[in-house]
């Protein structure tokens, strides 16, 4: 600093060369007091400048900061730049509202993909998917990175038949995925379980990359497991050339999560002589294995292990999935007793694995505890109504049944139908419980009466032979 204040021959470029390498360093206050300096001595800064800047106040997380710099730029009639425009937009969009985002955007001369896609990342970021479409469809030109905000976007919110179109529309436009598209476009058709879409899009990750990198390839891995085709994601992990903790994770997770715990729990030994330390992930996949094969033992040694070597590794979800692993094992002093030791305020989701528990083994008496508890944090909450009712239905208190439902019915409270989907050439059907929405519903339904016809058929007729 002292060597600036001495200097005589100083100009923008090198000057903004200095911010950006102090920028580069993350040695903020250095940066700024050289910016501070360079108004000082009259040295006027560049739209580079002023870039740079206003993208380390939003690394610092400074709203004020990267406001006092915009009127710097406003006064010095760079804020309609477009770099400095989109420094100013980025501001915005990660810490202040939408709406100034919205007014950033507009004020910006000649806005180029870079402002558009940072306002359609805030815009998906606040869930104003509408608003995010709009804009992207009006964007002059699109390049791969507005198409994977987009794509990205719609899949993390939960919108992922329309995050699988876009991409398929995307690579329609003959613009090629990049390592960043497919792990987006992978992951939104695993939540929609695509396996056949998936495929294809397997097949043009390997067409499109000369080398897909380890991201994509985990993607791979997990789209089969999150589909239930764990050959076809031990076949992608085994061609992996590169493994990390997360491709380990992956096929743990996904053989918990399709019930075969004991290959899970072998997956993670073949892990432990690698030099990857197990982490929050690993340890849930391993607590899910235990829980889908009822290995009680197992998952407290787990559990255990990890509160001896790294506490910071337990999360709500771990604790969480002990309870449903003593509760579906019908341990439910155990289960009790680990709520009431908790760290902290069980929050609705224990009890609920609770009542899940007690549903499986019929234990009124704690199901209704469990569903007071739910109750008191949710007054509103349908399913844990649903689940006593459940309970007392397979313990025949058909009684209590019918004063649960006649609750709900005063309440108004409406249960939330059943949801199902299947892939059929490439396109999934969606249907929820008693559905007429569907464009072939006369002929679905005309099927299933045949069916259900032709089984009463055979079931009268069975018992015939036998009597």
């Amino acid at each position: 600093m002292d060597l600036f204040d001495e200097a005589s021959d100083w100009d923008v470029v090198s000057a903004t060369t200095i911010i950006g390498q102090f920028a580069r360093h993350h040695r903020h206050e250095e940066a700024i007091y050289l910016f501070s300096r360079m108004l000082v001595l009259n040295i006027r800064p560049s739209e580079f400048t002023f870039g740079t800047i206003i993208h380390l106040s939003t690394s610092l997380q400074d709203l004020n900061l990267g406001k006092q710099i915009q009127a710097c730029a406003t006064k010095l009639g760079l804020s309609l730049n477009v770099f400095v425009g989109s420094a100013i937009l980025d501001l915005y969009v990660k810490l202040s509202t939408i709406e100034e985002a919205g007014r950033a955007f507009e004020d910006i001369h000649e806005p180029n993909v870079v402002s558009y896609t940072t306002l359609i990342w805030g815009y998906l970021k606040k869930e104003r998917l509408d608003d995010a479409i709009g804009l992207f469809r009006t964007m002059p030109e699109r390049n791969v990175v507005s198409w994977n905000a987009m794509i990205g976007g719609y899949s993390q919110k939960g919108h992922n038949e329309e995050a699988v179109n876009l991409f398929i529309e995307m690579l329609r436009e003959g613009l090629l995925p990049n390592q960043s598209t497919f792990p987006c476009a992978m992951s939104a058709a695993a939540n929609i379980a695509a396996l056949g879409m998936g495929r294809s899009f397997h097949a043009c990750a390997i067409k499109s990359l000369e080398k897909p990198g380890v991201f994509v390839g985990n993607s791979l891995v997990s789209f089969y497991a999150k589909c239930g085709s764990m050959e076809d994601s031990l076949l992608v992990f085994n061609k992996l050339p590169e493994r990390n903790l997360v491709s380990w994770n992956a096929v743990i997770c996904g053989y918990a999560q399709n019930g075969r715990g004991k290959e899970a729990i072998d997956f993670f030994q073949k892990m432990q002589h690698t030099d990857l330390q197990p982490n929050s992930v690993t340890l849930l996949g391993l607590l899910l294995a235990c829980n889908h094969v009822g290995l009680v033992n197992e998952g407290y040694s787990y559990f255990n292990q990890a509160r001896i070597k790294d506490p910071r590794m337990l999360k709500p979800e771990h604790y969480a999935c002990m309870v449903d692993l003593l509760s579906r094992s019908g341990h439910f002093k155990e289960a009790e007793r680990f709520i009431c030791d908790l760290p902290f305020d069980p929050g609705i989701g224990f009890w609920k694995a609770l009542l899940g528990g007690c549903q499986i083994h019929s234990n009124k008496e704690l199901g209704e505890i469990a569903t007071r508890k739910i109750l008191a944090l949710d007054p509103e909450d349908v399913s844990s109504y649903v689940m006593l009712s459940n309970a007392h239905s397979a313990a025949g208190r058909w009684q209590s049944v019918s004063m649960i439902r006649q609750e709900m019915k005063e309440k108004r409270m409406k249960r939330v139908p059943g949801c199902s989907w299947i892939e059929i050439k490439n396109k999934v059907h969606v249907f929820v419980t008693g559905d007429r929405r569907h464009e072939h519903s006369d002929e679905i339904y005309m099927v299933l009466r045949f069916f259900l016809d032709h089984i009463m058929e055979s079931y009268s007729s069975n018992s015939l032979i036998e009597s």
